[in-house]
């Protein structure tokens, strides 16, 4: 049904599952030493996390955020408002973001800053897509599963109008869908 919606899959499952070993890889090399605080940012994120999780061979800590900037469009508002804040305290502690897509880069900034106000020792990203055309302010990810093309995309955690986020892959969205 979703998939009559779809122009192109920018990112097949068995891709996902890929950058997930190899981040999670990466991770628990770079991570060794330290019990790292993994803060997911919602709603997006939650099909990654669960897969990105699996992979990192660390104790570790789980909380989320939520924390918006699209508030239902296709573009960031520009306003990044905070829903669900922390509940657990981030001082001193090796922050991992994990992120379903880096694209103004507005939200990642507000929140590393917000972290490193809290105290946090250090703020890193992981994220399944990085969009740096779709950069509005200076941000990099440390992490990136793939860079892709400044296309509307969901699945995978990423949606329009909250419809979409089931999608096990991430693809392209028509536009005659949301240009109605």
């Amino acid at each position: 049904m979703l998939e009559k919606d779809i122009l192109k899959v920018l990112v097949s499952r068995e891709e996902i599952k890929e950058i997930a070993v190899k981040l999670g890889n990466q991770l628990t090399e770079d991570y060794k030493d330290t019990e790292p605080l993994v803060i997911g940012l919602l709603n997006g994120c939650v099909p990654f996390i669960g897969v990105l999780l699996g992979e990192i061979d660390l104790y570790l800590d789980i909380a989320f955020m939520d924390v918006s900037s699209y508030h239902g469009g296709t573009q960031t508002t520009g306003e990044v408002k905070i829903l669900m804040d922390l509940q657990i305290p981030v001082t001193d502690r090796d922050i991992i973001i994990v992120e379903d897509i880096v694209d103004s880069g507005r939200t990642l900034k507000l929140v590393t800053e917000l972290l490193y106000f809290r105290g946090a020792k250090s703020v890193k990203v992981v994220t399944l897509l990085d969009k740096p055309l779709g950069r509005e302010v200076e941000f990099v990810p440390e992490y990136v599963g793939v860079t892709i093309p400044k296309e509307f995309v969901v699945g995978f955690g990423l949606d329009y109008e909250d419809k979409y986020r089931n999608l096990p892959y991430v693809g392209v969205l028509k536009p005659e869908v949301y240009n109605k």
